[in-house]
């Protein structure tokens, strides 16, 4: 069963969600997507997971995709972990999560975790990052010789404040075909399907500037390796393309590092769109990853039921 609906947040915000998959799944994935995309970009994946007994949660960050625009203020990293707890609570309030998230999602991912360490720790039963890091923009040098990079730096920082200003509307659509070259060649490795590159082009045309603009300050100054090496042994998978210039290779390995039994895979050739670029690798690590969440799920219900077993005799005896 597929269902389209909005979840409207503590601050009036409201999301795009969709939903799929039977409500009393063994597991819940979420997919969170990355900065000036939306939930589509994760849809080779919530289409390999179609007819599998897996419920399947998509939703559009604020600003981005079809959920509503924001406050300057609100466009920041810790919001939207904040906004994750209330998606998990409205559409996931039970059951283990598997949570999936590329790029700016991976990061929201970071920050629940950081927020709610509690609620974490109960939930949450398995990661997928793809394409992101625990370290804002420590390792990001755009592709380009690394002289250039603070001079880049300050210059996107500059232009990002600009844009924070200007709002919810978005003239950069029509200029979308002139953009085309420049995104197609951040965002993607070798090779890529014309029409993915078309979808990841629409959905930088929904952000507005304030979401293009607004959430560049609290991304370059994140940084979650002690948060990460909190978690303990959940199953995790970090992916990166060796071709990524927004996130290379050594920003997943600091997250496998930091995250005690993450599976740490660098793919050859590709880019910042690893669930485009190679879906069949970042599906096969999802389904690795839920394989071991439903079965640790299971283990902690055996474990409590021999607790409460254990507590019933107690009774008895007495």
């Amino acid at each position: 069963m597929f269902e389209r609906s909005k979840l409207t947040l503590a601050d009036g915000v409201r999301l795009h969600v969709d939903a799929s998959g039977p409500a009393d799944a063994p597991v819940t994935v979420v997919f969170l997507h990355g900065w000036c995309l939306d939930r589509r970009t994760w849809h080779h994946q919530s289409r390999a997971l179609q007819g599998t007994n897996t419920r399947v949660i998509a939703y559009d960050a604020r600003g981005h995709g079809r959920s509503s625009t924001i406050r300057r203020r609100s466009a920041t990293l810790a919001q939207l972990g904040k906004d994750l707890a209330e998606v998990l609570d409205a559409y996931a309030p039970s059951g283990p999560v598997v949570l999936a998230g590329h790029s700016l999602g991976g990061m929201t991912i970071m920050e629940y975790a950081d927020a709610y360490p509690q609620e974490f720790a109960e939930r949450v039963q398995g990661l997928l990052f793809v394409s992101t890091t625990a370290e804002g923009a420590t390792h990001t040098c755009y592709g380009l010789p690394t002289p250039l990079t603070p001079f880049l730096r300050a210059a996107e920082e500059t232009g990002a404040g600009v844009l924070a200003r200007l709002g919810a509307w978005r003239p950069h659509r029509a200029m979308l075909p002139a953009l085309r070259p420049g995104v197609r060649w951040l965002l993607f490795g070798d090779d890529h399907e014309p029409g993915d590159l078309e979808l990841t082009m629409s959905a930088v045309g929904r952000a507005s500037l304030r979401s293009i603009g607004g959430f560049r300050a609290s991304v370059g100054a994140q940084h979650r390796l002690e948060t990460l090496a909190a978690l303990g042994d959940v199953p995790a998978a970090a992916l990166v393309g060796d071709k990524d210039r927004l996130t290379p290779p050594a920003c997943a390995e600091s997250i496998a590092d930091a995250l005690p039994g993450t599976e740490l895979t660098v793919l050859e050739g590709a880019g910042h769109m690893l669930m485009m670029e190679r879906p069949a690798q970042v599906n096969a690590a999802l389904t690795a990853v839920i394989d071991k969440a439903v079965e640790s799920a299971e283990a902690q219900r055996r474990r409590r039921r021999r607790r409460a077993d254990r507590r019933a005799g107690y009774d008895q005896a007495a």
